[in-house]
């Protein structure tokens, strides 16, 4: 014989489960709006900063330092080829890095500006570092420059180039770099960049091995720092990433991190630059 209390207990248990459900579903679309409503939030704060971006100081300055007569040979770099041929400067950010026979190398936007002002100018680039950076010197000038250079891109799509045997090779060691762990804490750079939808506190982590959306990732350096008040250009973010992961302080214009650059190019291809950008 059933027990006649049965059917209420299994009733009670399934209207239980029931609220339990619609409230974690309820919990989740809360979340999920306070996620949007936080990003919107910060969209329209950068939105409000970037008119008078502290980055077109900079910009201004770089510009000045593109086309002034410096170092030992008492020249200009007016005539550096950044890919697109002497002294071409619009739409070239955009398609770096890039393989240069001249140098036998592939080269990001900073490495190239290092070669012509060697190779123009004369200049000593054995002290550029990513120390430093905001003091007056030579390091100071190639963020400067840098910054300049690709505001003369901004709006555009990236196409970094990928035919060349010497790119593909570092596109694939840019790949294997991205997800290698290493360090104190067993980090990569996919810890962080490659889980979409990621967060940490209110700062969102582009998804880096995928297709972005447009002007963020790849397509946002270099870019006015608010929080240290300062400009960095790629080579200096990934240097701060590489000091996050704990991992040895890489060389400025390195291969490794010319490779790390290839590899989120190629990525990056048809997001729009928004560069010089304004970011935390």
């Amino acid at each position: 014989m059933k027990n006649p209390r049965s059917r209420p207990v299994v009733t009670a248990t399934v209207l239980g489960l029931a609220a339990v459900t619609a409230l974690g579903w309820a919990g989740l679309s809360y979340s999920q709006d306070q996620d949007r409503t936080t990003l919107q939030a910060i969209e329209a704060h950068r939105a409000m900063l970037q008119d008078g971006n502290p980055a077109d100081l900079y910009a201004m300055r770089g510009e000045q330092l593109w086309r002034e007569r410096r170092g030992p040979n008492n020249a200009s770099l007016e005539r550096c080829d950044l890919g697109l041929g002497p002294g071409v400067v619009k739409g070239a950010f955009v398609q770096l890095p890039r393989f240069f026979p001249d140098t036998n190398r592939v080269q990001d936007l900073e490495s190239r500006l290092l070669t012509c002002m060697q190779t123009l100018q004369g200049i000593d680039i054995s002290q550029v570092s990513t120390r430093n950076f905001i003091r007056p010197g030579e390091t100071a000038n190639v963020v400067a420059i840098a910054t300049w250079v690709a505001d003369q891109s901004k709006g555009m799509r990236f196409n970094v180039p990928n035919s060349h045997p010497a790119e593909q090779t570092m596109y694939h060691l840019g790949e294997r770099m991205f997800f290698t762990r290493a360090g104190t804490h067993d980090f990569s750079c996919a810890t962080c960049h490659s889980i979409k939808g990621g967060r940490i506190r209110l700062q969102e982590l582009p998804l880096l091995n995928d297709n972005p959306p447009d002007k963020v990732g790849f397509a946002a350096w270099p870019a006015y720092r608010l929080s240290s008040g300062q400009m960095w250009s790629m080579q200096h973010r990934i240097n701060d990433c590489f000091r996050q992961m704990r991992f040895p302080e890489p060389k400025f214009a390195s291969d490794a991190t010319i490779a790390l650059s290839v590899y989120m190019g190629v990525h990056a291809r048809g997001t729009v630059s928004d560069v010089p950008a304004i970011r935390r």
